[in-house]
């Protein structure tokens, strides 16, 4: 007689969830575990979706070099840029930004130290806050104008939204201080090293366009 081999169940495969952060909040490196979110993709860029709101490129040309954050009029520029491996770029930056706005204070914020006072641009005085975020081989700038840079309300609202940002690197060779290249929703990008550009923050802005 052969005994009926009994039929061998298929193994049940376990999901794998997700490693949880080993940080509290962002910004965010997409190498590293971190919150499954609504987000909009920017390529180099992953924002908050939030309703509440209004996000826009920044394009200098053909290129798009910054993210434009609009809520309770204030905006939010959100610029991020390649860094060295072995140093973070903060304090390098800061040095240039103050050699230009010589009345900018350094205090304490969300993210740590950041500068914040008054600025000449375009003609006019207007009030902004500079903050500083340094990353694995990244470098996030974020510069706040408006109702927000002595509402504390409206900058908190703008702190909880940078913190939930992904900024995403890539390993590709890039130069110090290049803007890490974003694209529109869905939309492809073929560009070079040598065909970004950075921008200069104290120079006419660049062109804005919005996401729908």
């Amino acid at each position: 007689m052969f005994r009926r081999r009994r039929r061998e169940q298929p193994e049940q495969v376990a999901e794998q969830k997700p490693a949880a952060p080993t940080r509290e909040s962002g910004p965010w490196d997409a190498g590293e575990p971190h919150p499954d979110h609504d987000r909009i993709d920017l390529g180099g860029l992953r924002v908050p979706h939030n309703p509440d709101f209004d996000v826009r490129l920044a394009s200098v040309g053909d290129q798009h070099v910054g993210v434009v954050v609009i809520y309770e009029d204030t905006t939010l520029q959100l610029q991020a840029l390649a860094a060295p491996r072995s140093s973070g770029l903060w304090d390098e930056v800061k040095t240039k930004i103050r050699a230009q706005a010589k009345d900018l204070e350094e205090r304490e914020g969300p993210f740590g130290t950041e500068l914040a006072g008054e600025i000449k641009a375009d003609g006019a005085v207007r009030p902004a806050r500079y903050l500083g975020i340094d990353g694995p081989r990244w470098f996030l700038l974020g510069v706040i104008s408006g109702k927000g840079t002595h509402d504390e309300a409206v900058s908190g609202a703008f702190a909880d939204f940078i913190k939930d940002v992904v900024v995403v690197r890539g390993d590709e060779p890039m130069a110090r201080e290049e803007a890490i290249p974003l694209r529109r929703p869905n939309e492809q990008t073929g560009d070079t090293p040598e065909e970004r550009p950075g921008v200069n923050p104290f120079k006419r802005g660049p062109e804005i366009s919005e996401i729908r």
